[in-house]
Formats: structure tokens, C-alpha cells, sequence
């Protein structure tokens, strides 16, 4: 209803996780670059965690799109209520791997199999669980499990679970110890810094067809920071009314006023803030890997126009999660 007034073709503030909107900051980019040398170095099992609206699922849509690119054999399963026999049926639904039997025992040869094939033709399969918070101590059983499938020396299955910070807490459980050792790449998403909201709130302008003077004043972004706390999901709701209600009022650039009137309306303002995340949450001992970085930032430009892409090796010392 606004897209004219303010001069856009799209809207910028659409909560869905277009990968297209994704805004690398350098905790993203090192979260990236270790997704993906973990896969690209079957190291097994990788861990993501961060809080509520931190943009992890967008990082799992950019690393599927990026796997798809590569042609690798992907399973995503995000309803993680799921009991053991729902968790292999999806697996192997996703994976396209006919199967007749329904035991345990008969799902296991032909997915080993399967994965096997993969492997001699030098293909990698991932294995993608978003909200894995939410798993029952005997499916991430089965998930460790699964890991079990190897040669003698790489890993047939990559495993990538993705929650908010309690599933960091639920891998300390006594009982899940196996699966926590396995865990070889730990990556977090944080929230945004001041700056860093500035550079999404202008990135996502852009790509929405932004090409005139400012939309939302310095002292509506500050605002916004501070009723966020710098949580990508909360930016987005915040800027998407406010700027409905700049429209209403017909005036073309977004006040602060406009933004504690959302606030407001959402109860935000009623939310003792805290001190964002800056950054400072990085994954464990994952330094720097500017070939990865680099094939990355390439994949972005080409997600929107779309081309065949590849990504180069990366290296890394990665130690288990404990």
C-alpha cells in the first residue's frame, strides 16, 4: 500500500527469509564460511544457535541454496515434533530414496547404501533440522546415530542442526554426552550493533528499489535499535508499520514518532532492554576463511541473478563442542 509513495517495488520488511535480503555482517559471514567448510569437510555434525529472530533460518535458506548450487542431496526438516519412525520417514522422502519396509533395521541398509552411491560419485548429503530445540532426547539419539554411517575415514551424512540457545543447554544433559562430542563446528547468530541496524535497514531499502533521498530519519533508526535490541525480526516489524503509518500520515520520511507509535501498539516499549550481542558470540575457534568468504559474497550477487556458481575449499582448525 506504501511501495509507490516511498518509491519501492518490493516490500523491504517482509519477515519471510529471502535469501535475497540476507545482510552480511561479519559474525554472518563467519557463520557462513563455517557452514559451509564444515559440510565441504564432512566433518558430521555442525551446530547453529542463536536467539529468536537472529536470522538463522535465513542462513539455513542461503546454505541450501548454495548446496542445490553444488548439487548436493539435501534433507530439511523443520516440524521436529517428530517420534523416530516420522524422523526416517522424512529423511528418506526428502532424500528420494524408495523404501517398501517400514523397520528400522531395513531403512538404515538402504539409506547406507544410498549414501554410499553418493559418496563414490563424489557427491555430499546434508541432512538440515531447524527448531531442534524442540527434539526429543530419542530422535537427536537417532540423529547421532545416523552419523554412524561412514567409511573408514569420512563421514557419509552431514548434519547441520540449527535452534535457539536452550539447545545448547539440552546438549549438556548427561544422557546426550555421545552427541555432543560429535559436534565438531559450533556457529552463532547475534543481534545486530547501532551501525549494524543502519546498514540492514539501507541494504534492504536498496534491494527493494530504494533510489532517492533517506526513508527513515537518524533518529528513527536509533528507535528502532532501542526498541529491537537489534534483533533482525523485530527490525523488520517495526520498520514495515512504521512506515505504513508515515504513509497514512503522508509524509515521506519516518520519524521517531512514528516508530515508538509501533513500539507502542506491540508492547515493545514495555520491554526492559538489553545489551545487544555485537558480535562477540563467534563460532568456537573458527578463524577467518577468505576463499570461502569470498564464493560467497559471489553466490549472493548471483542468487539475484540467478547463475551457476561454485564455492572454493576452505580451512579451518575446528575443535568438538563441549
Amino acid at each position: 500500500m506504501y511501495k509507490k509513495f516511498f518509491g519501492l517495488r518490493e516490500n523491504p520488511f517482509n519477515v519471510n527469509p529471502d535469501p535475497r535480503y540476507l545482510f552480511l555482517t561479519p559474525g554472518t559471514r563467519e557463520a557462513l564460511a563455517s557452514l559451509a567448510y564444515g559440510i565441504r569437510s564432512r566433518k558430521g555434525i555442525i551446530l547453529l544457535t542463536g536467539e529468536v529472530g537472529t536470522g538463522k533460518t535465513m542462513l539455513l535458506n542461503m546454505l541450501l541454496d548454495w548446496l542445490h548450487h553444488n548439487r548436493a542431496a539435501t534433507a530439511f526438516i523443520f516440524n521436529t515434533h517428530l517420534s523416530t519412525t516420522e524422523l526416517f520417514e522424512c529423511l528418506m522422502a526428502d532424500l528420494g530414496i524408495p523404501c517398501e519396509s517400514r523397520t528400522k533395521s531395513e531403512i538404515l541398509i538402504r539409506l547406507n547404501r544410498w549414501l554410499l552411491d553418493k559418496y563414490r560419485a563424489g557427491q555430499i548429503t546434508v541432512l538440515i533440522v531447524d527448531e531442534a530445540q524442540s527434539l526429543s532426547p530419542q530422535v537427536l539419539e537417532q540423529i547421532r546415530f545416523l552419523t554412524n554411517l561412514e567409511t573408514s575415514s569420512e563421514k557419509l551424512l552431514q548434519v547441520v542442526l540449527s535452534g535457539q540457545p536452550e539447545l545448547e543447554e539440552r546438549l549438556k544433559l548427561p544422557h546426550l554426552r555421545q552427541l555432543r562430542q560429535r559436534i565438531t563446528v559450533l556457529c552463532r547468530t547475534s543481534a545486530l550493533s547501532l551501525e549494524e541496524t543502519r546498514g540492514y535497514i539501507a541494504e534492504r531499502l536498496r534491494i527493494a528499489g530504494a533510489n532517492s533521498g533517506p526513508i527513515f530519519s537518524p533518529e528513527a533508526i536509533e528507535s528502532i535499535y532501542h526498541h529491537a535490541r537489534g534483533i533482525p525480526r523485530v527490525i523488520n516489524v517495526l520498520c514495515e508499520h512504521a512506515l505504513i503509518n508515515s504513509f497514512a500520515d503522508e509524509q515521506k520520511l519516518v520519524t521517531a514518532a512514528h516508530v515508538d507509535g509501533v513500539a507502542r501498539e506491540f508492547g515493545l516499549d514495555s520491554i526492559e532492554p538489553t545489551a545487544p550481542v555485537d558480535g562477540s558470540g563467534r563460532p568456537n575457534s573458527a578463524p577467518s576463511v577468505e576463499t570461502v568468504l569470498r564464493d560467497l559474497a559471489t553466490l549472493l550477487d548471483q542468487l539475484r541473478q540467478p547463475a551457476s556458481v561454485a564455492i572454493g575449499s576452505g580451512k579451518g582448525n575446528y575443535e568438538p563442542y563441549s
